[in-house]
């Protein structure tokens, strides 16, 4: 479907140029073109914070969360189903401008939208789930331990998924009683920030819970530092999320951290060569490439190399590539020509240093073709750092041990997946690959909602976040006891 039409729902809301606080106000850090990566168009302007209104807006949060965290919690659901129920009414049109300002596809953007609905359902259940338990004490004496909100949560969302990346931090945060301050990326702020804004405020979610802040790393730090923050939680690249960590731990923060992937899938000789071949194709280029559990690794069984390397070329070589807004594709845009230049010079490198290249390799503007490297080994960057660009990366192995071997061979630990018709053989290989998702017979992009996300290394730091996760997550322990009266000290 294309996606050439705005969307009326934003066209008319009062967010261009401003930041929001549960109302639409003027960011002292001024606006910012919001720019369509696949045709360059401005789709319009979005308020860009500075230090000052995040600092402002973390003050807002701080006083709107008491009354928050005191309102029943029936109450604090039916804001999350009627924003849920906001998303629904406008699906398309929503998914219109998300496809526009991500560079993603028509399908993409309207899985982004269905897959924040179902956040919302899952932050709903989460809030009505015992939140605490009662331990053994001595006589006449209660002894309680609860899960209490932590006040207010700073969000700092990416570009690639913001929807998505941004309501599974922001939805479950609020169903437990905190506030939230969001940061999306200034690449993505409507789909990363506005429309969470446009859908809790129909929601009638109380003003100062939700504050929207797009800004760079200025607002990023300050968010970091902002005394009224209690907690970051942080989706992005490594890099800068150890900056956050860094800035988060030394002002005594809790902070999770979930960052990049170099991710394996590793393919046995018994394995069905046509869905194979798809399961490479999928993780590999969906979204191109920009995903932190795309496929960075494809470890090929040496004796059916060459007959899968050969399906996927295909697969490359026929893959349309173009503006989602104005044609039927399964690649657009990467996001700008920083990334695209940082693709290619990876690419460019591998092939100096040996690999072949059979597919892609090529780009014109921010469009790059579907690309597939063969024989690329360890010491290469494209074997051990994150591409987030339309690049599969063949490596053989000749035994189990050496694809395990292979997959382990990261500072990463995100995401992993095996393909064969050996169950039990592919069940104990997924067993020791050091990831914190791994899949058997599926490729390496996978996400439920409902599931623990999160990853070890310089993947994260042993956070996860999503489904029984988010309680501690967003939540501290309070010990509370209960007696008749003081005891009789000796004192």
């Amino acid at each position: 479907m294309a996606t050439s039409q705005s969307s009326a729902v934003l066209e008319s809301s009062p967010w261009s140029g401003h930041i929001f606080n549960g109302e639409w106000v003027a960011a002292k850090g001024g606006s910012i073109d919001i720019t369509e990566p696949a045709s360059g168009k401005v789709l319009g302007r979005a308020g860009l914070a500075s230090a000052a209104d995040v600092n402002e807006a973390a003050r807002l949060a701080a006083l709107a969360q008491p009354a928050w965290a005191a309102t029943p919690v029936r109450e604090r659901c039916e804001v999350l189903f009627r924003a849920a129920a906001y998303l629904q009414r406008h699906a398309e049109e929503l998914a219109a401008f998300i496809a526009r300002e991500t560079g993603g596809t028509f399908l993409k953007a309207m899985h982004e939208v269905r897959e924040a609905q179902a956040q919302l359902k899952a932050a709903a259940g989460l809030a009505l789930q015992p939140d605490g338990v009662t331990l053994p004490s001595t006589p006449g004496r209660l002894n309680v331990a609860r899960r209490v909100p932590l006040g207010v949560i700073g969000v700092i969302s990416p570009f690639n998924f913001p929807l998505i990346l941004s309501m599974r931090a922001v939805a479950p945060a609020l169903a437990v009683g905190n506030a939230v301050v969001l940061k999306p990326d200034a690449q993505t702020p409507v789909t990363g920030g506005v429309i969470l804004a446009l859908a809790f405020a129909d929601a009638g979610l109380p003003g100062g819970l939700l504050q929207v802040v797009p800004g760079e790393a200025e607002a990023g730090e300050a968010l970091c530092c902002d005394p009224h923050v209690q907690m970051i939680s942080f989706t992005g690249s490594t890099a800068t999320g150890r900056r956050v960590g860094e800035l988060a731990g030394k002002h005594l923060k809790k902070v999770a951290l979930e960052l990049g992937g170099k991710n394996s899938l590793i393919i046995l000789e018994d394995a069905d060569l046509d869905l194979a071949a798809k399961n490479v194709a999928w993780g590999a280029y969906l979204h191109q490439g920009q995903i932190c559990m795309a496929t960075g690794r494809v470890l090929v069984h040496e004796r059916i190399a060459d007959a899968l390397t050969a399906r996927l070329v295909e697969k490359a070589k026929h893959l349309p590539v173009g503006d989602p807004a104005t044609g039927n594709v399964a690649l657009g845009p990467l996001i700008n020509e920083q990334q695209r230049d940082r693709v290619h010079a990876i690419v460019t490198q591998a092939v100096a240093e040996g690999a072949q290249l059979l597919a892609g390799g090529k780009y014109q503007g921010l469009f790059y073709q579907p690309t597939v490297l063969k024989g690329v080994r360890p010491s290469m960057r494209a074997f051990r750092e994150e591409v987030f660009g339309p690049v599969a990366n063949i490596v053989t192995f000749g035994s189990d041990e050496e694809a395990i071997a292979l997959a382990n061979d990261s500072e990463y630990g995100l995401s992993a997946a095996v393909i064969s018709r050996s169950i039990g053989r592919a069940m104990a290989i997924a067993e020791r690959l050091q990831a914190g998702l791994v899949h058997v017979n599926d490729q390496t992009v996978n996400d439920e909602v409902i599931n623990p996300f999160g990853g070890t290394g310089a993947s994260g730091n042993h956070t996860s976040m999503g489904g029984p996760a988010d309680l501690g997550e967003y939540t501290q322990w309070r010990w509370m006891t209960v007696k008749d009266a003081p005891p009789p000290y000796p004192f």
